[in-house]
């Protein structure tokens, strides 16, 4: 299948396109930075998504993950109002397959910096109007809302050992989320999952059961 990820240069986006190749189909990957992936079924475009007029032209795409997201102020343009553009451009079609919104834990509990943690909640409410909407396609449409994961953007956490035994304490299972785990939860749903659609899936070890968000001062 042909398939656009938004975000591919790292952290999730660049796990989940890698997975997605080993399993055999054609990716194309959309982000602000060069690409980091080598390999002949993977197209990458410098983009911003907030740009509709960069848009490429594509071959139809049967599966939309979006990925793609900031935490520095731009939140609402990027993650929530980016997320739109590239759904309502490359995803409302009849071949459509499925479609996965990258939500937050935070878009449940809004423990997180305002304006992500809005964001978020958008794009989970976006999740079921696209939903309704393809659905008559046969095609399904989920956001996957992940607490903690081990990736570059949460380095302040991970490497400060006060506060990463802080958020320990709130999370039950005592660890985060790998890269590839994510995109093993995202391939799942993407491709093989034909009946679940409309849901807003919170994958965080019970961390959102304590919702006390913590950062660096």
């Amino acid at each position: 299948m042909n398939i656009l990820i938004t975000g591919t240069s790292s952290g999730i986006g660049k796990g989940c396109a890698e997975y997605f190749l080993k399993e055999g189909h054609l990716v194309y990957g959309f982000d602000k930075d060069t690409s980091t992936i080598s390999h002949p079924a993977y197209t990458h475009f410098c983009l911003d998504i907030r740009d509709k007029s960069a848009y490429p032209k594509l071959s139809p795409v049967d599966i939309v993950i979006n990925n793609a997201g900031v935490q520095d102020g731009d939140d609402i343009d990027v993650n929530l109002k980016g997320t739109i553009s590239i759904t309502e451009h490359y995803a409302i079609h009849p071949a459509i397959h499925s479609v996965i919104m990258i939500g937050s834990a935070s878009g449940h509990t809004g423990s997180e910096f305002p304006e992500y943690a809005a964001s978020k909640g958008g794009v989970l409410a976006y999740t079921k109007n696209v939903a309704m909407r393809i659905a008559p396609y046969q095609a399904t449409c989920n956001s996957l809302d992940f607490g903690g994961v081990l990736t570059e953007l949460n380095r302040p956490v991970m490497e400060d050992q006060n506060l990463w035994n802080q958020i320990m304490d709130l999370t039950p299972l005592k660890r985060w989320m790998t890269v590839e785990e994510a995109a093993q939860w995202i391939y799942f749903m993407a491709v093989i999952n034909r009946f679940c659609t409309g849901q807003n899936i919170l994958i965080d070890g019970l961390e959102a059961g304590n919702c006390n968000f913590i950062w660096p001062e």
